[in-house]
Protein backbone atom coordinates (compact mmCIF):
# COMPACT_ATOMS: atom_id res chain seq x y z
CA UNK A 1 0.00 0.00 0.00
CA UNK A 2 1.10 3.56 -0.61
CA UNK A 3 0.21 4.93 2.87
CA UNK A 4 -0.91 1.99 5.03
CA UNK A 5 -0.93 4.03 8.25
CA UNK A 6 -3.62 6.28 6.77
CA UNK A 7 -5.40 3.92 4.40
CA UNK A 8 -5.98 1.30 7.09
CA UNK A 9 -7.17 3.66 9.81
CA UNK A 10 -10.25 2.40 11.65
CA UNK A 11 -13.42 4.46 11.55
CA UNK A 12 -13.15 5.79 15.15
CA UNK A 13 -9.60 7.02 14.38
CA UNK A 14 -10.83 8.62 11.16
CA UNK A 15 -13.69 10.35 13.01
CA UNK A 16 -11.32 11.70 15.67
CA UNK A 17 -8.93 13.07 13.06
CA UNK A 18 -11.78 14.55 11.04
CA UNK A 19 -13.26 16.26 14.09
CA UNK A 20 -9.94 17.89 15.00
CA UNK A 21 -9.29 19.05 11.46
CA UNK A 22 -12.88 20.21 10.92
CA UNK A 23 -12.81 22.53 13.95
CA UNK A 24 -9.46 23.98 12.83
CA UNK A 25 -10.64 24.42 9.24
CA UNK A 26 -13.81 26.25 10.28
CA UNK A 27 -11.76 28.79 12.25
CA UNK A 28 -9.18 29.06 9.46
CA UNK A 29 -11.86 29.77 6.84
CA UNK A 30 -13.65 32.27 9.11
CA UNK A 31 -10.43 34.16 9.89
CA UNK A 32 -9.02 34.22 6.35
CA UNK A 33 -11.92 34.20 3.85
CA UNK A 34 -14.27 37.23 4.03
CA UNK A 35 -17.04 35.24 2.31
CA UNK A 36 -17.11 32.71 5.15
CA UNK A 37 -17.03 35.38 7.85
CA UNK A 38 -20.05 36.97 6.18
CA UNK A 39 -21.88 33.61 5.92
CA UNK A 40 -21.25 32.85 9.60
CA UNK A 41 -22.24 36.32 10.72
CA UNK A 42 -25.48 36.15 8.73
CA UNK A 43 -26.24 32.74 10.29
CA UNK A 44 -25.56 34.12 13.77
CA UNK A 45 -22.76 31.70 14.61
CA UNK A 46 -19.02 31.87 15.26
CA UNK A 47 -16.26 29.25 15.06
CA UNK A 48 -16.63 28.81 18.83
CA UNK A 49 -20.03 27.24 18.16
CA UNK A 50 -18.34 24.41 16.22
CA UNK A 51 -16.79 21.99 18.70
CA UNK A 52 -16.75 18.82 16.57
CA UNK A 53 -18.43 16.83 13.82
CA UNK A 54 -21.69 16.88 15.74
CA UNK A 55 -21.91 20.61 14.97
CA UNK A 56 -21.22 20.27 11.23
CA UNK A 57 -24.88 20.83 10.34
CA UNK A 58 -24.66 24.37 11.78
CA UNK A 59 -22.10 25.46 9.17
CA UNK A 60 -23.62 27.24 6.13
CA UNK A 61 -23.39 25.50 2.75
CA UNK A 62 -21.06 26.62 -0.03
CA UNK A 63 -22.41 26.44 -3.61
CA UNK A 64 -20.87 26.85 -7.04
CA UNK A 65 -22.28 30.35 -7.43
CA UNK A 66 -20.20 31.42 -4.41
CA UNK A 67 -17.09 30.56 -6.44
CA UNK A 68 -18.35 32.21 -9.63
CA UNK A 69 -19.10 35.42 -7.75
CA UNK A 70 -15.44 35.58 -6.69
CA UNK A 71 -14.04 35.31 -10.23
CA UNK A 72 -11.22 35.69 -11.25
CA UNK A 73 -9.11 34.77 -8.23
CA UNK A 74 -11.52 32.66 -6.24
CA UNK A 75 -12.10 32.53 -2.50
CA UNK A 76 -8.46 32.65 -1.46
CA UNK A 77 -7.29 32.37 2.15
CA UNK A 78 -3.66 33.23 1.30
CA UNK A 79 -1.91 36.08 -0.54
CA UNK A 80 -1.57 35.69 -4.30
CA UNK A 81 2.21 35.26 -4.03
CA UNK A 82 1.66 31.94 -2.20
CA UNK A 83 -0.39 30.53 -5.09
CA UNK A 84 1.64 28.16 -7.28
CA UNK A 85 -1.15 26.80 -9.53
CA UNK A 86 -4.58 27.78 -10.84
CA UNK A 87 -7.17 25.66 -12.61
CA UNK A 88 -10.67 26.53 -13.80
CA UNK A 89 -13.88 24.84 -14.84
CA UNK A 90 -15.35 25.21 -18.30
CA UNK A 91 -17.85 27.85 -17.22
CA UNK A 92 -20.61 26.59 -19.52
CA UNK A 93 -23.34 28.10 -17.34
CA UNK A 94 -21.59 31.34 -16.43
CA UNK A 95 -18.19 32.57 -15.28
CA UNK A 96 -15.62 29.81 -14.82
CA UNK A 97 -14.90 28.67 -11.28
CA UNK A 98 -11.24 29.28 -10.52
CA UNK A 99 -9.45 27.03 -8.03
CA UNK A 100 -6.08 27.84 -6.48
CA UNK A 101 -3.30 25.81 -4.87
CA UNK A 102 -0.36 26.48 -2.60
CA UNK A 103 2.75 24.32 -2.63
CA UNK A 104 1.30 22.38 0.32
CA UNK A 105 -1.99 21.88 -1.53
CA UNK A 106 -0.16 20.54 -4.57
CA UNK A 107 1.70 18.04 -2.41
CA UNK A 108 -1.57 16.91 -0.80
CA UNK A 109 -3.30 16.55 -4.17
CA UNK A 110 -0.51 14.53 -5.79
CA UNK A 111 -0.32 12.31 -2.71
CA UNK A 112 -4.07 11.61 -2.93
CA UNK A 113 -3.73 10.75 -6.61
CA UNK A 114 -0.79 8.42 -5.88
CA UNK A 115 -2.99 6.70 -3.30
CA UNK A 116 -5.70 6.28 -5.92
CA UNK A 117 -3.31 4.64 -8.35
CA UNK A 118 -1.95 2.39 -5.62
CA UNK A 119 -5.46 1.33 -4.57
CA UNK A 120 -6.11 0.16 -8.13
CA UNK A 121 -2.92 -1.90 -8.15
CA UNK A 122 -0.65 0.49 -10.05
CA UNK A 123 2.99 0.27 -8.93
CA UNK A 124 6.36 1.84 -9.59
CA UNK A 125 7.50 0.75 -13.05
CA UNK A 126 4.04 0.80 -14.62
CA UNK A 127 3.62 2.86 -17.79
CA UNK A 128 0.63 5.21 -17.62
CA UNK A 129 -0.82 6.48 -20.91
CA UNK A 130 -2.63 9.61 -19.78
CA UNK A 131 -5.42 10.45 -22.22
CA UNK A 132 -7.07 13.13 -20.08
CA UNK A 133 -6.92 16.71 -21.32
CA UNK A 134 -4.16 18.96 -20.06
CA UNK A 135 -4.65 22.66 -19.34
CA UNK A 136 -7.18 24.38 -17.09
CA UNK A 137 -9.06 21.08 -16.68
CA UNK A 138 -7.69 19.32 -13.58
CA UNK A 139 -7.85 15.80 -15.03
CA UNK A 140 -4.71 15.70 -17.14
CA UNK A 141 -2.25 17.20 -14.66
CA UNK A 142 -3.91 15.49 -11.70
CA UNK A 143 -3.48 12.00 -13.15
CA UNK A 144 -0.02 12.95 -14.45
CA UNK A 145 1.56 14.14 -11.20
CA UNK A 146 -0.07 11.41 -9.13
CA UNK A 147 1.46 8.72 -11.33
CA UNK A 148 4.89 10.34 -11.18
CA UNK A 149 4.71 10.61 -7.38
CA UNK A 150 3.97 6.88 -7.22
CA UNK A 151 7.04 6.22 -9.37
CA UNK A 152 5.26 5.22 -12.57
CA UNK A 153 6.29 6.34 -16.05
CA UNK A 154 3.86 8.78 -17.68
CA UNK A 155 3.11 9.21 -21.39
CA UNK A 156 1.38 12.65 -21.47
CA UNK A 157 -0.45 12.05 -24.74
CA UNK A 158 -3.60 13.99 -23.72
CA UNK A 159 -6.89 13.72 -25.61
CA UNK A 160 -7.47 13.15 -29.30
CA UNK A 161 -5.45 11.67 -32.16
CA UNK A 162 -6.89 8.21 -31.65
CA UNK A 163 -4.66 6.53 -34.24
CA UNK A 164 -1.57 7.72 -32.39
CA UNK A 165 -3.12 6.62 -29.09
CA UNK A 166 -3.48 3.09 -30.45
CA UNK A 167 0.01 3.08 -31.91
CA UNK A 168 1.47 4.18 -28.56
CA UNK A 169 -0.55 1.59 -26.65
CA UNK A 170 1.00 -1.11 -28.80
CA UNK A 171 4.53 0.22 -29.27
CA UNK A 172 5.11 1.52 -25.72
CA UNK A 173 3.24 -1.42 -24.15
CA UNK A 174 1.46 0.93 -21.73
CA UNK A 175 0.19 -0.96 -18.69
CA UNK A 176 -2.27 1.68 -17.41
CA UNK A 177 -4.68 3.90 -19.31
CA UNK A 178 -6.32 6.98 -17.82
CA UNK A 179 -9.27 8.56 -19.64
CA UNK A 180 -13.02 9.01 -19.62
CA UNK A 181 -15.00 5.74 -19.82
CA UNK A 182 -16.69 6.87 -23.03
CA UNK A 183 -13.28 7.38 -24.65
CA UNK A 184 -12.19 3.91 -23.52
CA UNK A 185 -15.21 2.46 -25.34
CA UNK A 186 -14.30 4.54 -28.40
CA UNK A 187 -10.67 3.34 -28.28
CA UNK A 188 -11.82 -0.28 -28.16
CA UNK A 189 -14.05 0.29 -31.18
CA UNK A 190 -11.32 2.17 -33.08
CA UNK A 191 -8.75 -0.53 -32.27
CA UNK A 192 -10.90 -3.17 -33.92
CA UNK A 193 -11.41 -0.99 -37.02
CA UNK A 194 -7.66 -0.37 -37.28
CA UNK A 195 -6.93 -4.09 -37.16
CA UNK A 196 -5.60 -4.36 -33.61
CA UNK A 197 -6.39 -7.24 -31.30
CA UNK A 198 -6.63 -5.30 -28.03
CA UNK A 199 -6.05 -8.30 -25.77
CA UNK A 200 -3.00 -9.49 -27.71
CA UNK A 201 -1.44 -6.30 -29.11
CA UNK A 202 -1.83 -4.16 -25.99
CA UNK A 203 -0.44 -4.71 -22.50
CA UNK A 204 -2.99 -2.66 -20.51
CA UNK A 205 -3.86 -4.09 -17.11
CA UNK A 206 -5.57 -1.19 -15.36
CA UNK A 207 -7.90 1.58 -16.50
CA UNK A 208 -8.42 4.71 -14.36
CA UNK A 209 -11.74 6.18 -15.47
CA UNK A 210 -13.67 9.22 -14.32
CA UNK A 211 -14.89 12.73 -15.22
CA UNK A 212 -18.34 11.48 -16.29
CA UNK A 213 -21.03 9.09 -15.02
CA UNK A 214 -20.87 5.50 -16.23
CA UNK A 215 -22.68 2.30 -15.42
CA UNK A 216 -21.66 -1.21 -14.38
CA UNK A 217 -22.72 -2.35 -17.82
CA UNK A 218 -20.30 0.13 -19.44
CA UNK A 219 -17.57 -1.13 -17.11
CA UNK A 220 -18.16 -4.72 -18.23
CA UNK A 221 -17.95 -3.72 -21.89
CA UNK A 222 -14.68 -1.86 -21.32
CA UNK A 223 -13.15 -4.75 -19.38
CA UNK A 224 -14.29 -7.35 -21.91
CA UNK A 225 -13.14 -5.41 -24.97
CA UNK A 226 -9.74 -4.30 -23.65
CA UNK A 227 -9.02 -7.19 -21.28
CA UNK A 228 -8.40 -4.92 -18.29
CA UNK A 229 -9.70 -4.07 -14.82
CA UNK A 230 -11.61 -0.79 -14.97
CA UNK A 231 -11.55 1.38 -11.84
CA UNK A 232 -13.89 4.26 -11.06
CA UNK A 233 -12.31 7.51 -9.86
CA UNK A 234 -14.17 10.49 -8.39
CA UNK A 235 -13.20 14.11 -8.05
CA UNK A 236 -14.03 17.63 -9.12
CA UNK A 237 -11.98 20.75 -9.71
CA UNK A 238 -13.41 22.47 -6.63
CA UNK A 239 -12.03 19.62 -4.46
CA UNK A 240 -8.48 19.72 -5.88
CA UNK A 241 -9.53 17.69 -8.94
CA UNK A 242 -9.42 13.89 -9.34
CA UNK A 243 -8.25 12.03 -6.25
CA UNK A 244 -11.18 12.50 -3.86
CA UNK A 245 -12.26 8.85 -4.00
CA UNK A 246 -11.38 5.66 -5.87
CA UNK A 247 -12.29 2.00 -6.05
CA UNK A 248 -9.98 -0.57 -4.50
CA UNK A 249 -9.49 -4.04 -5.97
CA UNK A 250 -12.82 -5.14 -4.46
CA UNK A 251 -14.59 -2.72 -6.84
CA UNK A 252 -17.37 -2.34 -4.30
CA UNK A 253 -17.68 1.41 -3.87
CA UNK A 254 -15.20 4.29 -4.03
CA UNK A 255 -13.17 4.97 -0.88
CA UNK A 256 -13.30 8.66 0.09
CA UNK A 257 -9.95 9.73 1.53
CA UNK A 258 -11.46 10.84 4.80
CA UNK A 259 -8.30 12.25 6.34
CA UNK A 260 -8.71 15.03 3.76
CA UNK A 261 -12.47 15.14 3.10
CA UNK A 262 -15.54 15.08 5.32
CA UNK A 263 -18.60 13.89 3.39
CA UNK A 264 -22.28 14.21 4.29
CA UNK A 265 -25.45 13.30 2.41
CA UNK A 266 -28.32 15.77 2.48
CA UNK A 267 -31.86 16.05 1.18
CA UNK A 268 -31.47 18.10 -2.01
CA UNK A 269 -34.68 20.05 -1.42
CA UNK A 270 -34.49 20.75 2.32
CA UNK A 271 -30.74 20.67 3.02
CA UNK A 272 -31.38 18.32 5.95
CA UNK A 273 -28.58 15.87 6.80
CA UNK A 274 -29.74 12.33 6.06
CA UNK A 275 -29.11 9.23 8.17
CA UNK A 276 -26.20 7.02 7.15
CA UNK A 277 -27.06 4.73 4.25
CA UNK A 278 -29.71 6.94 2.65
CA UNK A 279 -29.23 8.25 -0.87
CA UNK A 280 -28.74 11.99 -1.00
CA UNK A 281 -26.69 14.85 -2.38
CA UNK A 282 -23.01 14.64 -1.49
CA UNK A 283 -21.63 17.55 0.54
CA UNK A 284 -17.86 17.85 1.05
CA UNK A 285 -15.68 19.80 3.47
CA UNK A 286 -11.97 20.00 2.73
CA UNK A 287 -10.04 19.41 5.93
CA UNK A 288 -6.52 20.73 5.21
CA UNK A 289 -6.67 22.85 2.07
CA UNK A 290 -4.59 25.98 2.46
CA UNK A 291 -5.30 28.22 -0.55
CA UNK A 292 -9.03 27.74 -0.98
CA UNK A 293 -10.89 26.14 1.94
CA UNK A 294 -14.35 24.81 1.16
CA UNK A 295 -16.89 24.22 3.90
CA UNK A 296 -19.90 21.97 3.21
CA UNK A 297 -19.67 22.29 -0.57
CA UNK A 298 -22.81 21.06 -2.34
CA UNK A 299 -21.75 18.91 -5.28
CA UNK A 300 -25.21 18.04 -6.68
CA UNK A 301 -23.98 14.44 -7.07
CA UNK A 302 -26.45 11.87 -5.74
CA UNK A 303 -25.20 8.71 -4.03
CA UNK A 304 -25.30 6.42 -1.01
CA UNK A 305 -22.35 6.35 1.41
CA UNK A 306 -21.37 3.00 2.96
CA UNK A 307 -19.57 3.25 6.33
CA UNK A 308 -18.91 -0.47 6.79
CA UNK A 309 -15.33 -1.71 6.60
CA UNK A 310 -14.45 -2.90 3.10
CA UNK A 311 -13.19 -6.43 2.45
CA UNK A 312 -9.89 -4.82 1.41
CA UNK A 313 -9.35 -3.75 5.05
CA UNK A 314 -9.92 -0.03 4.59
CA UNK A 315 -12.48 1.76 6.77
CA UNK A 316 -12.63 4.95 4.70
CA UNK A 317 -16.33 5.42 3.77
CA UNK A 318 -17.32 4.38 0.25
CA UNK A 319 -19.45 6.09 -2.37
CA UNK A 320 -21.63 3.30 -3.75
CA UNK A 321 -21.33 4.70 -7.29
CA UNK A 322 -22.73 8.11 -8.30
CA UNK A 323 -26.40 7.66 -9.20
CA UNK A 324 -26.60 10.92 -11.15
CA UNK A 325 -26.64 14.62 -10.48
CA UNK A 326 -29.61 16.61 -9.29
CA UNK A 327 -28.96 19.11 -12.09
CA UNK A 328 -28.68 16.28 -14.68
CA UNK A 329 -32.11 14.96 -13.80
CA UNK A 330 -34.60 15.23 -16.66
CA UNK A 331 -38.24 15.88 -15.79
CA UNK A 332 -40.38 14.38 -18.54
CA UNK A 333 -44.11 14.66 -18.12
CA UNK A 334 -43.64 15.01 -14.38
CA UNK A 335 -41.43 11.91 -14.11
CA UNK A 336 -37.79 12.13 -12.96
CA UNK A 337 -35.40 10.43 -15.38
CA UNK A 338 -31.61 10.15 -15.05
CA UNK A 339 -29.43 9.47 -18.13
CA UNK A 340 -27.65 6.75 -16.13
CA UNK A 341 -30.94 4.81 -15.96
CA UNK A 342 -31.15 4.82 -19.74
CA UNK A 343 -27.57 3.55 -20.07
CA UNK A 344 -28.21 0.83 -17.49
CA UNK A 345 -31.11 -0.54 -19.55
CA UNK A 346 -29.48 -0.24 -22.97
CA UNK A 347 -26.12 -1.75 -22.06
CA UNK A 348 -27.83 -4.86 -20.70
CA UNK A 349 -29.40 -5.70 -24.07
CA UNK A 350 -27.47 -7.79 -26.57
CA UNK A 351 -27.23 -6.06 -29.94
CA UNK A 352 -27.06 -2.52 -28.53
CA UNK A 353 -23.84 -0.70 -29.38
CA UNK A 354 -21.81 1.57 -27.11
CA UNK A 355 -23.19 4.88 -28.41
CA UNK A 356 -26.56 6.49 -27.74
CA UNK A 357 -28.10 9.97 -27.58
CA UNK A 358 -31.14 11.03 -25.52
CA UNK A 359 -33.18 13.77 -27.19
CA UNK A 360 -35.83 15.65 -25.21
CA UNK A 361 -38.33 17.92 -26.98
CA UNK A 362 -41.67 19.56 -26.32
CA UNK A 363 -44.61 20.28 -28.58
CA UNK A 364 -47.59 20.42 -26.29
CA UNK A 365 -46.26 17.62 -24.09
CA UNK A 366 -42.71 16.57 -23.28
CA UNK A 367 -41.34 13.85 -25.52
CA UNK A 368 -38.24 11.67 -25.31
CA UNK A 369 -36.57 9.71 -28.02
CA UNK A 370 -33.30 7.85 -27.93
CA UNK A 371 -30.97 7.29 -30.85
CA UNK A 372 -29.26 3.94 -30.33
CA UNK A 373 -26.51 2.37 -32.41
CA UNK A 374 -26.75 -1.36 -32.98
CA UNK A 375 -23.70 -3.59 -33.04
CA UNK A 376 -22.17 -4.63 -36.39
CA UNK A 377 -23.04 -8.25 -35.55
CA UNK A 378 -26.74 -7.46 -35.21
CA UNK A 379 -26.75 -5.07 -38.18
CA UNK A 380 -25.27 -7.73 -40.48
CA UNK A 381 -27.42 -10.56 -39.16
CA UNK A 382 -30.00 -11.95 -41.62
CA UNK A 383 -32.44 -12.13 -38.70
CA UNK A 384 -32.17 -8.42 -37.87
CA UNK A 385 -35.67 -6.99 -37.45
CA UNK A 386 -35.29 -3.21 -36.79
CA UNK A 387 -38.96 -2.62 -35.99
CA UNK A 388 -39.12 -5.53 -33.58
CA UNK A 389 -35.81 -4.66 -31.91
CA UNK A 390 -36.85 -1.01 -31.46
CA UNK A 391 -40.13 -2.14 -29.91
CA UNK A 392 -38.21 -4.38 -27.51
CA UNK A 393 -35.99 -1.49 -26.40
CA UNK A 394 -38.98 0.79 -25.95
CA UNK A 395 -40.64 -1.78 -23.72
CA UNK A 396 -37.51 -2.32 -21.60
CA UNK A 397 -37.05 1.43 -21.11
CA UNK A 398 -40.68 2.04 -20.23
CA UNK A 399 -40.59 -0.73 -17.63
CA UNK A 400 -37.75 1.07 -15.81
CA UNK A 401 -38.46 4.74 -16.51
CA UNK A 402 -42.30 4.58 -16.48
CA UNK A 403 -42.30 7.02 -19.41
CA UNK A 404 -42.38 6.14 -23.09
CA UNK A 405 -39.21 6.71 -25.05
CA UNK A 406 -39.29 6.39 -28.84
CA UNK A 407 -36.30 4.42 -30.12
CA UNK A 408 -34.49 5.38 -33.32
CA UNK A 409 -32.05 2.66 -34.32
CA UNK A 410 -28.82 3.91 -35.89
CA UNK A 411 -26.35 2.06 -38.09
CA UNK A 412 -22.98 1.22 -36.49
CA UNK A 413 -20.56 4.17 -36.43
CA UNK A 414 -23.12 6.88 -37.26
CA UNK A 415 -23.45 8.72 -33.92
CA UNK A 416 -20.78 11.33 -33.07
CA UNK A 417 -17.80 10.09 -31.04
CA UNK A 418 -16.07 12.10 -28.33
CA UNK A 419 -12.41 12.07 -27.36
CA UNK A 420 -13.28 13.63 -24.01
CA UNK A 421 -16.56 13.68 -22.14
CA UNK A 422 -19.39 12.13 -24.12
CA UNK A 423 -22.48 14.21 -24.86
CA UNK A 424 -25.38 11.90 -24.05
CA UNK A 425 -28.31 14.35 -23.77
CA UNK A 426 -29.73 16.97 -26.14
CA UNK A 427 -32.53 18.85 -24.39
CA UNK A 428 -34.20 20.94 -27.09
CA UNK A 429 -36.45 22.53 -24.46
CA UNK A 430 -33.44 24.61 -23.37
CA UNK A 431 -32.65 25.82 -26.88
Amino acid sequence: MYQPDIENMKLPEIRKLQSERFVKMVKYAYDNVPMYKKKFDEAGITPDDIQGLEDAHKVPFTVKDDLRQHYPYGIRAVPLEKIVRMHASSGTTGKPTVVTYTEQDMDTWTTLMARCYSSAGVVKGDIVQNCYGYGLFTGGLGFHYGAEKLGATVIPISTGNTKKQLMMLKDMQSTVIACTPSYALYLAEAAEKEGYNAKEDFNIKVGMFGAEPWSEEARKRIEDSLGIKAYDCFGMSELYGPGVAVECKEQNGLHIWSDEFLVETIDTDTGEVLPEGEKGELVFTMLTREAMPLLRYRTKDLAVINYEQCACGRSHPRIMRIKGRSDDMLIIGGVNVFPSQVEHVLMNIKGVGDQYLIIIDRDILDSMHVQVEVTPELFNSPDYDPAGFAKKLEGELQAVLTVRARIELMDPGTLPRSEGKAKRVHDKRKA
